[in-house]
């Protein structure tokens, strides 16, 4: 393997060095006060808030944004890292060596001589060693792993079904699907009869869960598929706005027809 570093690869570590120099003036004495208050307690939701940036400047196709959000989360991982480091609870190093060792150890088809035909092989290799790693630090291995609870309730819903599905604890075919959303939809008609809110939003739960299963077996991501439909009903709205002020009408305080026909108008420019 060569080992020499190229010049591109240079230049990374260097502003590596260089981000982690500027951390360190930050978080010094005489350095910035709330970058001296803040623990990773406190900057957690800032890690989330970075990542859907990201995801927005991907799906706008933006290689500029990307470049920059890149850098935003880059940012926050070494300041968390940088913190943890002050207590001596562990080295930035060290999680980088960790998941340098993981990669190599989850790509034995790459790294090692077993033999793999095509993406399932590799799935179905990647879940077992994780399975023996639990094992072997006494963890408790579940098929569904150890999905976060802050994941958005919509995508989490497809992660498990998609990790239930790996054995095949799944419907074959999503037409299956479609008898079980009209149960789910009788059971919450039901529920909102009997006016118990707890059990409406039990029921409520579980049609959301099973469109998502219904997505999944469709090939599509249901929180990507929502994320669309909300901006093209935020998008339509603006329009909306905007045509009933161009008839001087202004919101809130429209007719609701005034408002349907402006939308239906908006609907059919876009």
């Amino acid at each position: 393997m060569d080992n020499s570093i190229s010049e591109k690869d240079r230049k990374i570590t260097g502003r590596i060095t260089r981000l982690l120099e500027i951390i360190d003036i930050l978080r010094a004495p005489d350095g910035c006060p709330w970058d001296r208050e803040q623990t990773p307690a406190t900057v957690k939701k800032y890690i989330l808030e970075e990542c859907y940036e990201l995801a927005d400047a991907i799906d706008q196709e933006e290689p500029g944004e990307v470049c920059e959000e890149l850098g935003d989360i880059f940012f926050m991982l070494l300041f968390i890292g940088r913190m943890y480091e002050e207590n001596n609870d562990f080295e930035i190093a060290r999680s980088l060596e960790l998941i340098e060792e993981k990669m190599i150890r989850r790509h034995p088809h790459i790294f090692a001589d077993v033999k793999v035909n095509g993406t399932s092989d590799v799935t179905a290799n990647w879940q077992n060693i994780k399975a023996q790693e639990a094992r072997e630090s006494g963890k408790k291995h579940s098929v569904l792993g150890n999905l976060p609870k802050a994941l958005p309730a919509l995508q989490r819903a497809f992660r498990v079904g998609e990790r239930a599905s790996r054995v095949d604890f799944d419907w074959k075919h999503a037409s299956e699907l479609w008898d079980k959303l009209e149960e789910e939809k009788q059971e919450l008609r039901q529920a909102v009869d009997g006016g118990s809110t707890q059990q409406i939003e039990e029921e409520l739960g579980d049609l959301l869960f099973t469109v998502s299963n219904l997505a999944r077996k469709l090939g599509i991501n249901p929180e990507e598929a929502l994320q669309k439909a909300v901006a093209k009903f935020t998008r339509r709205f603006h329009a909306m706005e905007k045509l009933l002020e161009e008839q001087g009408t202004l919101l809130p305080g429209a007719p609701a027809d005034i408002m349907d026909n402006a939308w239906e108008e908006v609907k059919k420019g876009q």
